[in-house]
């Protein structure tokens, strides 16, 4: 089983140069011939280019360093030497590329363009055809193919979601993923089943969404326990953030504070984000009356309650999902 791999070091090179040839005519009748040789090839290209079939930058590390061809040397006749062949580096949708150095970024996959040309190969030699004057017929000189530049790198996935699960371990995050998608993610009444992020796409009308599952927080997170804290950069993306939240246990009056304020700590930007409070576990008695006390706790907050299992509350849901994905896709359309 490949584990789930957010984070990569790589090692890319582009191709040298082919070396330029010396050579002379040496064709019958014509024994004191010209110069006659041809330029090398140029090296292969880096290219990044985003595979949607891809979901984690696993494939990185098992191969760790990319070199593209060499340029083939030039020979005589003229012959120019084959251009070395690019090599593509494939990445998942949401990728970014810095610079292990500087912490540059050199490319954010976050949008729609899927090939990027990052370094070009190295020019290949003149021949020594290039070389030929009026003081000399017979130049013995030509250049050597100009070196590839290498670079490392770090490679750093953000999830492309629309919407992220954000809640305690065991609120139902997987359970609500599972019935809204076929992501069929791992599924058990113990905290922390989801160890890696999930996502399910949820289709309505003509417009598909992008359901993120992230492991589950707990209290402290923001100092590094637990495991959901590493995970909320996958979520820095989405148009907003459901907080789901346990009505069948005794804290869910304070989770919500709670979550906010690990996210606060995490990233401002987060909080900021357009968002639903979604009560989960309606078909257990009792309940009911917490989801009231809960609106009444948040009144300008939207607080929707759900049963996965019966199925109550799911249709409001997801025409609130619609309703946070179709407000970012307006703002993105105004350029506001």
């Amino acid at each position: 089983m490949v584990k789930f791999a957010d984070e990569a070091l790589i090692e890319v090179s582009a191709g040298n140069g082919g070396n330029g040839c010396i050579a002379f005519r040496r064709e019958k009748c014509v024994p004191e011939g010209g110069p006659s040789g041809g330029d090398g090839g140029r090296g292969g290209d880096v290219v990044f280019e985003v595979r949607r079939n891809l979901r984690t930058l696993a494939h990185l590390r098992y191969k760790q360093t990319f070199h593209a061809e060499n340029g083939r040397d030039g020979a005589g006749q003229n012959k120019f030497g084959r251009h070395g062949e690019d090599i593509v580096v494939p990445v998942p949708p949401g990728t970014i590329i810095k610079d292990t150095e500087t912490g540059e970024v050199i490319r954010d996959f976050g949008g729609v363009e899927g090939r990027f040309q990052f370094l070009k190969g190295g020019n290949g030699g003149w021949g020594n055809v290039h070389f030929k004057s009026s003081t000399n017929q017979a130049p013995r000189t030509a250049l050597p193919g100009k070196p590839g530049e290498i670079r490392k790198l770090r490679v750093e996935l953000q999830v492309m979601a629309d919407i992220g699960f954000v809640g305690f371990p065991n609120a139902g995050k997987s359970s609500l993923l599972d019935r809204f998608t076929n992501a069929r993610p791992k599924i058990a009444p113990y905290p922390f089943t989801t160890k890696i992020p999930n996502l399910g796409v949820l289709t309505v009308g003509d417009r598909d969404i992008v359901l993120a599952d992230i492991p589950g927080l707990i209290e402290g997170a923001s100092d590094g326990h637990g495991l959901g804290i590493r995970f909320l950069k996958h979520v820095s993306r989405a148009a907003g953030l459901a907080f789901l939240i346990d009505l069948s246990e005794d804290s869910y009056s304070t989770a919500f504070e709670t979550l906010k304020n690990e996210l606060m700590a995490f990233s401002e930007e987060l909080i900021g984000k357009s968002r639903v409070i979604v009560g989960t576990k309606m078909d257990i008695e009792g309940t009911e009356g917490r989801l009231e006390e809960l609106r009444s706790l948040y009144p300008s907050e939207k607080v929707l309650g759900i049963s996965v299992f019966s199925g109550l509350g799911l249709d409001e849901l997801t025409r609130a999902f619609a309703d946070l994905v179709n407000a970012m896709d307006a703002t993105e359309e105004s350029g506001v």
